[in-house]
Protein backbone atom coordinates (compact mmCIF):
# COMPACT_ATOMS: atom_id res chain seq x y z
CA UNK A 1 0.00 0.00 0.00
CA UNK A 2 2.71 2.36 0.72
CA UNK A 3 4.38 1.78 -2.54
CA UNK A 4 1.13 2.51 -4.29
CA UNK A 5 0.73 6.09 -2.80
CA UNK A 6 4.58 6.99 -2.73
CA UNK A 7 4.24 6.12 -6.89
CA UNK A 8 0.82 8.05 -6.91
CA UNK A 9 2.27 11.16 -5.18
CA UNK A 10 4.99 10.85 -7.83
CA UNK A 11 2.38 10.65 -10.62
CA UNK A 12 0.75 13.58 -9.51
CA UNK A 13 3.05 16.29 -11.02
CA UNK A 14 2.82 14.48 -14.25
CA UNK A 15 -1.04 14.48 -14.32
CA UNK A 16 -1.38 18.29 -12.78
CA UNK A 17 1.17 19.34 -15.79
CA UNK A 18 -0.96 17.67 -18.56
CA UNK A 19 -1.98 20.39 -21.73
CA UNK A 20 -4.20 19.61 -24.26
CA UNK A 21 -4.67 19.83 -28.29
CA UNK A 22 -8.13 21.39 -29.40
CA UNK A 23 -8.89 21.65 -33.22
CA UNK A 24 -10.38 24.51 -34.60
CA UNK A 25 -11.74 23.74 -37.82
CA UNK A 26 -11.63 26.30 -41.29
CA UNK A 27 -14.65 25.01 -43.63
CA UNK A 28 -17.52 26.90 -45.22
CA UNK A 29 -15.58 30.44 -44.70
CA UNK A 30 -15.64 30.29 -40.71
CA UNK A 31 -13.84 29.46 -37.43
CA UNK A 32 -15.14 26.55 -35.98
CA UNK A 33 -15.94 27.17 -33.49
CA UNK A 34 -15.51 30.86 -33.58
CA UNK A 35 -15.47 31.18 -29.65
CA UNK A 36 -12.82 28.64 -28.15
CA UNK A 37 -12.12 28.44 -24.28
CA UNK A 38 -9.10 26.18 -23.36
CA UNK A 39 -6.48 26.15 -20.17
CA UNK A 40 -3.12 27.59 -19.77
CA UNK A 41 -0.61 25.80 -21.64
CA UNK A 42 -3.05 24.33 -24.23
CA UNK A 43 -2.30 24.09 -28.01
CA UNK A 44 -4.80 25.32 -30.25
CA UNK A 45 -4.72 23.30 -33.51
CA UNK A 46 -6.67 25.28 -36.90
CA UNK A 47 -7.03 22.45 -39.52
CA UNK A 48 -8.32 23.66 -42.83
CA UNK A 49 -11.61 21.36 -44.43
CA UNK A 50 -11.57 23.75 -47.31
CA UNK A 51 -11.79 22.44 -50.92
CA UNK A 52 -11.01 25.42 -52.23
CA UNK A 53 -8.54 28.43 -51.39
CA UNK A 54 -6.64 28.67 -48.33
CA UNK A 55 -6.92 30.10 -45.16
CA UNK A 56 -4.52 31.61 -42.60
CA UNK A 57 -4.65 32.21 -38.44
CA UNK A 58 -3.20 35.85 -37.36
CA UNK A 59 -3.29 37.04 -34.55
CA UNK A 60 -2.69 40.55 -35.58
CA UNK A 61 -4.23 42.70 -32.66
CA UNK A 62 -1.16 41.23 -30.89
CA UNK A 63 1.47 41.94 -33.76
CA UNK A 64 2.50 38.64 -34.61
CA UNK A 65 3.19 37.46 -38.13
CA UNK A 66 0.20 35.55 -39.99
CA UNK A 67 0.62 31.58 -40.19
CA UNK A 68 1.77 30.27 -42.92
CA UNK A 69 -1.24 29.63 -46.07
CA UNK A 70 -3.20 26.45 -44.98
CA UNK A 71 -4.82 24.40 -47.80
CA UNK A 72 -7.06 21.47 -47.33
CA UNK A 73 -5.80 18.87 -44.73
CA UNK A 74 -2.98 21.26 -43.49
CA UNK A 75 -2.63 22.87 -40.23
CA UNK A 76 -0.92 24.94 -37.69
CA UNK A 77 -0.89 25.52 -34.25
CA UNK A 78 -0.14 27.80 -31.37
CA UNK A 79 0.09 26.91 -27.53
CA UNK A 80 -1.19 29.46 -25.13
CA UNK A 81 0.94 30.04 -21.88
CA UNK A 82 -0.91 33.09 -20.59
CA UNK A 83 -4.89 33.96 -19.22
CA UNK A 84 -6.56 36.56 -21.66
CA UNK A 85 -8.22 36.26 -24.85
CA UNK A 86 -7.05 36.51 -27.97
CA UNK A 87 -8.58 37.46 -31.06
CA UNK A 88 -7.39 36.35 -34.74
CA UNK A 89 -8.22 36.43 -38.00
CA UNK A 90 -7.96 35.09 -41.68
CA UNK A 91 -5.39 37.01 -42.98
CA UNK A 92 -7.18 36.72 -47.29
CA UNK A 93 -10.42 37.01 -45.23
CA UNK A 94 -10.63 39.14 -42.46
CA UNK A 95 -14.72 38.65 -42.21
CA UNK A 96 -13.74 35.52 -40.68
CA UNK A 97 -12.75 36.16 -37.20
CA UNK A 98 -12.47 33.98 -33.91
CA UNK A 99 -11.43 34.40 -30.82
CA UNK A 100 -9.08 32.12 -27.62
CA UNK A 101 -10.24 32.63 -24.21
CA UNK A 102 -7.37 31.26 -21.84
CA UNK A 103 -8.78 30.63 -18.30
Amino acid sequence: MRRLLSALLLMLPLALAHADTVEVRIEKMKFIPEEIKVKNGDTVLWTSYEKRGYHTVWFKDEGLTESEPMFMDESWKRKFDKTGTFSYICGPHPEMVGRVIVE
